[in-house]
């Protein structure tokens, strides 16, 4: 084989194995969003690290989009549009319709909507997990890098870790399992706080 035909082998090669790891790192994303986005739901315990939003530790509850976090600090309910926040320290709950940056800082499954347009991946394996990385196409995308480590058994993710500019936010998860939700889970529902106030900030 002369050097010609050898680079042009060569490169036929490297675009396969590119090919056939780019399809690799989809089919376990996918499998990953299948667990995570189990119809019934899903519930776990997770630890936020965060050089923005400081640290914290609580349950999340998931079913599609829609989320319900509770932290000694504050509760959250997401119903796939709006978001209530509810602070235990002064009795108030904020209504908003957050942004993509500000649903991955509060629910870490997020990324099972965010992987699919506008990121690159690549992946690395250990005896017992997956370990994505992913990465923006756009420049100015909130986030621009996102590792994921999944296990090989269960397909459900044990850590997730972004980055906003130079903060990076890492949840670290446990204790995940499915379970059947109620979609009642994800709305404030003003009846368990009657004293609180309301602030609409949409």
């Amino acid at each position: 084989m002369n050097t010609k035909s050898f680079v042009i082998a060569l490169l036929a090669l490297m675009a396969q194995l590119t090919m056939s790891s780019a399809q690799d790192v989809r089919t376990v994303l996918d499998k990953c969003a299948a667990t995570v986005s189990a119809k019934e739901g899903i519930s776990a315990s997770f630890r936020m690290e965060s050089a923005q939003y400081g640290n914290a530790s609580g349950t999340i509850k998931v079913k599609g989009k829609k989320f319900h976090a509770s932290t000694a600090v504050a509760t959250m309910w997401f119903d796939g549009k709006t978001q209530w926040t509810y602070l235990n320290s002064n009795n108030e709950v904020s209504v908003t319709t957050p942004t993509e940056a500000q649903l991955q800082a509060l629910n870490p499954y997020n990324f099972i909507n965010m992987y699919k347009s506008g990121f690159k991946s690549n992946m690395t394996t250990n005896a017992s997990s997956y370990n994505v990385h992913l990465t923006a196409e756009n420049a100015n995308r909130k986030i621009q890098e996102v590792f994921i480590t999944i296990d090989k058994k269960t397909f459900s993710p044990s850590e997730v870790k972004m980055r906003q500019g130079s903060k990076w936010t890492t949840f670290t998860i446990s204790d995940f399992k499915a379970v059947t939700l109620a979609d009642a889970e994800f709305s404030f529902n003003p009846k368990d706080f009657p004293t609180a106030e309301v602030i609409d900030l949409r």
